[in-house]
């Protein structure tokens, strides 16, 4: 088994989905149910505990099963003797599948909420490290009002943070095994059985079971994974807009030897944010193929066998890569405040039309009624911007401004008096 492409999968969780730590995982529950079997002497559980198998030989015996778990049952018990009768004596394959597959997600699942929180951790970070500076808001990918850079990591470090709950949530909800036998209804065993076998392997019991555990579980993980993913997407398509030379706000950290093009020695790319972009549409239809995997014909089929066997390992895996990513992106981004500064008057001061707007009506000598205030504030703030002149000359030349306090309206700080509020938020996650 090659859980997704070698270049995307990182060490730690690409161990979990091994054809080894996936038969390792299966021989865990045999001896499992062995040692809370009545039948077998003290005798044969050491032996059964000290059985081993190899994937080749596993492998090789299924060529003539055309039965995996077969074949895995036939190799583990060779070589026990009498013992050997014991192993899956009263189970059917789901049991060790559907029961092992927990362990392996449930394994997953710690690498993932560890990355997602450092993910969290570095955005919050970053937040707190620009809660002053300054930056321009846009809306519709046009100017709109200014902002703080803080304030606008803070909104990923909060989704961020909301994707953290999710992925706990998601994988505690999976946290569940079946030992209940053929259409689940422990004729070869028993619920009590069931609970004792699953309690040594660190699982719940699944309450009805069938012959499968439902498949609306492993829907849920993926698609906390895949959300989790369109988050750490959202980040990076920021990423990529604030990098454009015209924009310039913050750049992907480049390292000394780096070549941004083949081509073109200028050049860097944020081709980082770009990989998180483009994998995050990958996690989507692995979503969507876990909701198809949950509708199986009566008690059991395999229709989603096939299908887990690559979305599981490789969305949990691609997830991971993902996250380190963008963990990696939000402590080594260059941030270009001055550049931020330098944006912030490309329109003249007409992203302070709404400043204006309000002290029009609100105007101790001469107050205008929303309608017409909005229509000077409007055709003031489109000369500003269409004829390069400062929205505060214009103000202060147009007799409908008599009275305002200019320096009070054209106030930037006035946008970052609750960045401080804002950002401050993030001590309740972090």
């Amino acid at each position: 088994m090659r859980p997704v492409i070698e270049r995307y999968t990182r060490p730690e969780i690409g161990a979990i989905w091994t054809d080894q730590a996936k038969m390792e995982a299966w021989r865990k529950v045999e001896v499992a149910a062995c040692e809370e079997m009545e039948g077998p002497t003290p005798q044969e559980l050491e032996a059964i505990r000290a059985a081993t198998f190899t994937v080749e030989a596993a492998k090789e015996r299924e060529k003539i099963t055309d039965h995996d778990v077969a074949a895995f049952v036939d190799v583990l018990s060779d070589g026990l003797g009498e013992a050997g009768r014991w192993i899956h004596f009263g189970l059917t394959s789901s049991d060790v599948l559907d029961t092992a597959l927990a362990l392996q997600l449930q394994d997953a699942g710690k690498i993932l909420i560890a990355g997602a929180k450092d993910y969290r951790d570095a955005l919050v970070a970053r937040a707190r490290e620009h809660v002053k500076t300054m930056c321009t808001g846009r809306t519709h990918g046009v100017h709109a009002e200014p902002t703080t850079f803080g304030i606008k990591l803070a909104g990923y470090a909060m989704e961020a943070h909301r994707n953290v709950e999710r992925l706990e949530a998601a994988f505690a909800q999976a946290n569940y095994g079946a030992i209940s036998g053929a259409v689940g209804t422990y004729a070869a065993t028993s619920p009590e059985y069931e609970a004792k076998v699953l309690a040594r392997v660190g699982l719940k019991g699944e309450p009805v079971s069938t012959q499968v555990v439902p498949r609306d579980r492993h829907a849920e993980v993926l698609q906390a994974i895949s959300l989790a993913g369109a988050g750490l997407e959202r980040f990076a398509t920021e990423f990529r807009h604030l990098q454009r030379t015209e924009v310039r706000e913050i750049e992907e950290p480049f390292k000394p030897g780096q070549k941004g093009s083949s081509a073109m020695p200028h050049k860097r790319n944020p081709i980082t944010s770009e990989r998180i972009t483009g994998l995050a549409r990958v996690l989507r239809g692995y979503a969507q193929a876990g909701v198809e995997n949950v509708a199986l014909w009566h008690e059991r089929d395999i229709s989603h066998s096939g299908a887990e066997r690559v979305i599981l390992p490789d969305a949990t895996i691609t997830l991971d890569y993902m996250q380190a990513l963008a963990t990696r992106l939000a402590k080594g981004m260059v941030v270009h405040a001055d550049r931020m500064l330098e944006n912030l008057e490309i329109t003249y001061g007409a992203l302070f039309s709404q400043r204006l707007l309000l002290a029009l009506i609100d105007n101790p000598e001469k107050p205008l009624v929303r309608d017409d205030a909005y229509r000077v504030a409007q055709e003031l703030a489109q000369r500003a911007w269409d004829t390069r002149t400062p929205l505060r000359e214009l103000a202060a030349a147009d007799e409908r401004c008599a009275g305002l306090d200019l320096d009070r309206v054209f106030d930037i700080s006035f946008y970052a008096r609750h960045a401080d509020v804002i950002v401050g938020r993030l001590d309740e996650i972090a």
